[in-house]
């Protein structure tokens, strides 16, 4: 039976963990917190930051692993590509996974490829920022350099307040501590891409359409999934998409993409080297697609053959799935109750629902992806319904403070 080293334990490597265990493996899962929710599904368990590359590597030489993954964290690539170069196992490579973590390193990957991006530069002080800005003339948001979760992101103008702050703010998230990305504001729709590397080359799995919270353009609020959309050219989104993984050269594995649509064209955002986060990869790309990408990656990983489905399902052409984020704040207030969750969760088609307050817990508007306070995900066999479905969960669902 083969070992596996899985790289981060939190809420969303358990489904990664649980596939594994249903194929066979015995999983190792390492991760910073002694009551990881990852520990309690995998044989083994090692306390470690996941981007501490030489505990990691203990811990893989200790259990004499035969592949080592990750998904649905960035700040884990690097790591599970050190270690599996110094083992000899398959890896991307440690210059691939920079490329796929660094923003910076990515923007000048497509400049140099001709792929559509906005303008940008690399700053380290609040003088460069400013700069920059005059320079484009132009609305611009600030990200740290390779952090993920949407922490640090800051969207400026000529009229934002103490941008010296927002800089602290966004290089705080930075490996370096100091260095952050500037670009100008892409303005248009935003749209995800989930997609995987086969021997022919990549493919652009399963496009979502992007809602954000009015408050704060850096934080989804819903993700709408569909294999086509009459308001803009999915097929030209695939083909960008496909373009830009296979010109890097990834060898294989998951990625997900972020893209907005501004004058024509498909701009990139942000793209990573492995499925996109809140279950995307896990749960929502496989009801998309009939494609069983963790099966694939732990193939991958170990050096084995894949032989499974690599391309959309024609059959489900017509299926939509949604990821919404929820959102409340009750104004210092403690929750009082919480109704309808157990209807919620036994509704045919909801796929997952999580709140992450209880009774008595105040909430507040998100700042971040991390701090949402919760989402479910659910799927029909057309948009109407599918928005009908959401419109009913909706209703279900009664908070009061």
């Amino acid at each position: 039976m083969q070992k596996i080293l899985v790289v981060a334990g939190g809420d969303f490597q358990v489904p990664l963990i649980k596939r594994a265990k249903a194929l066979g493996y015995t999983v190792v899962n390492s991760n910073l917190y002694e009551d990881s929710i990852g520990f309690k599904y995998s044989d083994f368990s090692e306390v470690s930051d996941v981007r501490d590359k030489e505990k990691n590597l203990e811990f893989a030489k200790k259990h004499q692993v035969d592949a080592i993954v990750t998904d649905q964290s960035d700040i884990a690539v690097p790591t599970v590509a050190y270690v599996s170069k110094v083992l000899g196992l398959p890896s991307i490579g440690e210059d691939m996974a920079k490329l796929y973590t660094d923003k910076y390193m990515m923007r000048e990957f497509c400049k140099a490829h001709d792929i559509p991006h906005p303008e940008f530069k690399c700053c380290t002080s609040a003088e460069d920022i400013l700069s920059f800005m005059n320079e484009i003339n132009a609305k611009i948001i600030i990200k740290p350099l390779d952090s993920q979760a949407s922490r640090g992101v800051h969207i400026i103008d000529k009229d934002t307040p103490d941008i010296e702050s927002l800089y602290e703010d966004a290089a705080s998230f930075t490996s370096d501590k100091k260095s952050v990305i500037a670009e100008r504001f892409v303005s248009g729709t935003e749209f995800t891409v989930d997609g995987i590397v086969s021997p022919k080359g990549h493919v652009s799995l399963c496009i979502s359409e992007k809602r954000h919270f009015s408050y704060n353009k850096s934080i989804a609020s819903e993700l709408f999934f569909s294999h086509k959309n009459d308001r803009f050219d999915y097929d030209l989104l695939r083909k960008t998409n496909d373009h830009l993984v296979d010109s890097t050269g990834l060898p294989y594995g998951l990625t997900h993409a972020e893209y907005k649509f501004e004058n024509g064209k498909f701009y990139l955002i942000e793209i990573a080297a492995r499925g996109g986060g809140t279950k995307i990869s896990s749960d929502i790309v496989p009801i998309m697609t009939n494609v069983d990408n963790y099966a694939y990656l732990f193939c991958c990983a170990a050096g084995k053959p894949y032989e499974g489905r690599m391309e959309p399902d024609p059959a489900l052409a017509d299926r939509c799935c949604v990821l919404k984020f929820l959102n409340y704040d009750s104004k210092g207030k403690p929750v009082l109750s919480i109704k309808g969750e157990e209807e919620i969760r036994s509704m045919k088609n909801v796929m997952d629902f999580s709140l992450s307050f209880k009774v008595g817990d105040t909430v507040s508007l998100p700042v971040d992806d991390k701090s949402r306070v919760g989402y479910y995900i659910a799927y029909e066999e057309s948009e109407q319904a599918l928005r009908d479905l959401m419109k009913k969960i909706e209703e279900t669902l009664v908070i009061e403070y």
